[in-house]
Formats: C-alpha cells, structure tokens, sequence
C-alpha cells in the first residue's frame, strides 16, 4: 500500500506540530511508501521507506501551484497509491479531491477541532471519509466521521516513578496562552483551592504564536497579581517537545480546559506517563472517570476536583495513573491510531 500524507511541517523541534513525526513512522510501518507533502519536512527524521516533497512558497498561490504540481506526480506513479491523506488542513482535501478521486484514489481527512469553515465543510463533503478522535471532535455532523482515537507514541512516555517526597501538589498546564484553553478559569480554581487549605503550586508552559494570544498572557498575567497567586504560579515560555515528558514526570496532575469540540492531546500524554489528568472536555469520558472532570466555566469544580485528587493517597494516585496510561496504550496509541487510518485507506 502506497499512502500520501499532506501535513504542514514535519519536525520533532516543532511546539505544535511535532506529534506528526511519530504518526508518520507509525504509517510507515503498515505501508509499502508514505510520500510526504508538506510546506517543510525535515526527511533524515523519517524512515527509509517515506519519500518528502515540499510545497513551500511565499505565497498562498505559490504553494498551492506547487502542491497541486507534487500530487498530481504522484498520482502518476506506479503503483498508484490507495489513498491521500490530508492532516488537519481541509484544504489539501479540497485540492487532492479533483485530482485523486476520478482515479479511484480516496481522500481521507484528519481532522480534530471545533472550528467550522466553509473550506471545512467542501472538504467534509469531497473526502472518502472523515478521521477523528472521536466523532465529537469533529464540528460537523456527518456519516463520514470515524472516531480513531488519538496517535499517542508511548516510547516517548515513560510511566512516572513512585511519589516523591513531598508535600505540595504540583499542578501542570501545558499548551498555547490561547483563550481557548480556559486558564483564567483555571486561575481562579487554584485561588479557591489554597484557600481552602490545598498546598499547592502551579506551572504553565507554552507558546504565544500570534497577537491575541500575546494580548491573553498578558491578561492572565495580570490575574496572576489580581489573585495574589505570584508566589503559587508560573506562566512559562514555549518548551521544546523533548521536554515535555520530563514536565510531565515531575507534575502530580495535569489540567486541562480547552473548549470542547476538540481534545488536547497533551491529557493523553499526561496519562501515557502515568500522570493524572484533570479535564473538562466531555469528549473525555472515556478516558477519565467523573472525578476528573469539571464544568469548563466553572473554577469552584476545578478546585474541587483538584482538593478531592490532593486528598488521595500516594498508592492510590499510583494505581489511578497505571489505568490511565493502559487506556491511552488500548485506544489511543500511535500504532492504532496508524491502523485505523490504514483500515480506512484500504
């Protein structure tokens, strides 16, 4: 089986993106030749049996000339491939479609967020299928949508070593200072939470890549000193990929409160390391039990969840985090996630 994958950027240095090179090996593994269309790729990060063609150009025309250049190619060679996958983008399917679907070539979509574009929606109507985390973190609804599960790679996530000794709960955020991801919530749970008597510290780590979400950090920074939590807090900077199952090992618990519509592979990974992880998507119900989860708009929730969890003994946190890392290694591994997609390419 021959598989085109059209992504943005392949590079493990990536802060969003790096998650993509592990799910490329893992296609690799169950295909003959993945071809890679990208904007940028780093090939020497991929094995031998993935070939890299960049569709990079200053402008939007230019990459789509080149992109449609890259396809078309391939769809020539021999043997022909059985599918174009289009990761994330509904553009690469609303471009692929005119070109692989007349030759019998499916296109299957990634994608996984609650935005909605009328690129998204011609995209969801030209695709084969729709491939998602689970048929909620796909905006639209169709009959195309197949729930996969997440591409957790667990080789990258070892699971945490036993408590340390300590007594403080150390709380996790990883991810953009975008509005989306609720951390003023999140904010004001953990001021509710030392008040009623939590010894707690929190640390925040992630990249502003535009204006608005510069403008949110400064907001929440302002927070920060509106709650007197400047000695309980850290907003960090952007990390590199490689440090993230070091952050993860060291936090007790791990919250999340992005918007619904799409799940923050980051609980995943926290649960891969066996770190608890507290979230508000609903989409998580299957991975979390009721005691972490709260009400995304509500910190009295968060603070309750984060109270009941400081309660529980070290043993306990233990065995809560080894059932967490099994159902990420049962649902949502890279090596299901490369299956299913195979499953549907066929």
């Amino acid at each position: 089986m021959r598989l085109v994958f059209v992504t943005q950027q392949v590079d493990p240095g990536h802060p969003a993106l790096a998650a993509t090179v592990p799910m490329l090996r893992a296609l690799a593994g169950k295909a003959s030749e993945v071809v890679v269309l990208a904007d940028r790729a780093l090939p020497e990060v991929l094995p031998e049996n993935c070939r890299v063609r960049s569709f990079g150009s200053r402008t939007r025309l230019g990459r789509g000339a080149k992109f449609e250049s890259a396809l078309a190619a391939e769809l020539a060679r021999r043997p022909k491939p059985t599918a174009v996958v289009a990761h994330m983008c509904p553009i690469y399917a609303v471009l692929a479609a005119p070109l692989a679907r007349p030759l019998g070539v499916k296109v299957l979509l990634w994608y996984t967020h609650w935005s909605v574009s009328r690129t998204l929606r011609m995209a969801e109507r030209v695709s084969n299928d729709v491939l998602s985390v689970d048929r909620r973190t796909f905006p639209i609804d169709s009959p195309k949508v197949r729930g996969i599960g997440h591409g957790i790679d667990l080789s990258e996530f070892a699971c945490r070593d036993g408590e340390t000794a300590r007594t403080d709960l150390r709380v996790l955020v990883l991810g953009r200072y975008s509005p989306a991801k609720g951390l003023d919530v999140v904010l004001k749970a953990v001021r509710l939470a030392l008040d009623d008597g939590l010894d707690l510290r929190l640390e925040a780590y992630g990249p502003a890549l535009n204006p608005e979400e510069r403008a949110h950090r400064g907001e929440l920074e302002r927070l920060v000193e509106e709650l007197d939590l400047a000695r309980r807090v850290k907003l960090g900077h952007a990390v590199l990929r490689s440090e993230v199952p070091g952050l993860l090992a060291r936090a007790d618990v791990l919250v999340n409160n992005m918007r619904a519509g799409a799940t923050d592979k980051v609980v995943y990974e926290a649960c891969a390391s066996c770190t608890a992880a507290i979230a508000s998507n609903p989409a998580f119900d299957s991975l979390l039990p009721d005691e972490l989860r709260f009400g995304r708009e509500d910190p009295r929730s968060l603070a309750d969840s984060l109270l009941a969890f400081g309660a529980r003994p070290a043993e306990e946190r233990q065995g809560l985090g080894r059932t967490l890392r099994d159902r990420v290694a049962a649902e949502h591994s890279v090596d299901s996630w490369a299956r299913a997609v195979v499953e549907a390419a066929a």
